[in-house]
């Protein structure tokens, strides 16, 4: 993620980042409680889970997912995928930082020091109003 507008810009409105993904990688099943959050696809094809429904979207597509209603994203191309996304109100950025780790080449994929807690994970997402969910049952398809 590169954020380009934080809470401190907006007065807590909305974060923006852009958000990339190498090919197989995306966002698990989660709901946001206190937050809205839009997608507009810049680079590559994402496969969406909003709700009961599963969307292909590629450049130039754009998606809500209004707080209350489960989603999920997936690289589903065979290179990189970026996208720019937009969370209001904002706040949510600092459960993304207190989850990553930061990067000094945005040019190279994200190489993670090894397997993710899921017990921290779930964690720091629910102190910021996010709740995980098991995957869809149709998991070994495309999400």
């Amino acid at each position: 993620m590169t954020f380009k507008v934080m809470s401190a810009d907006t007065n807590g409105l909305y974060t923006l980042f852009v958000n990339s993904a190498e090919p197989g990688g995306g966002s698990p099943p989660h709901i946001h409680h206190q937050e809205d959050e839009a997608f507009f696809i810049l680079e590559g094809n994402y496969e969406f889970l909003l709700g009961e429904k599963t969307l292909e979207l590629g450049p130039g597509s754009f998606l809500f997912a209004p707080r209350g209603i489960p989603h999920a994203t997936k690289n589903v191309g065979t290179t990189r995928s970026r996208m720019v996304v937009i969370v209001s109100p904002a706040g949510l950025e600092n459960c993304f930082v207190e989850m990553g780790q930061p990067v000094t080449d945005t040019s190279a994929p994200a190489t993670p020091s090894g397997p993710p807690d899921i017990e921290q994970l779930i964690a720091i997402t629910q102190k910021y109003g996010v709740e995980l969910l098991p995957p869809p049952e149709h998991a070994g398809e495309a999400l």
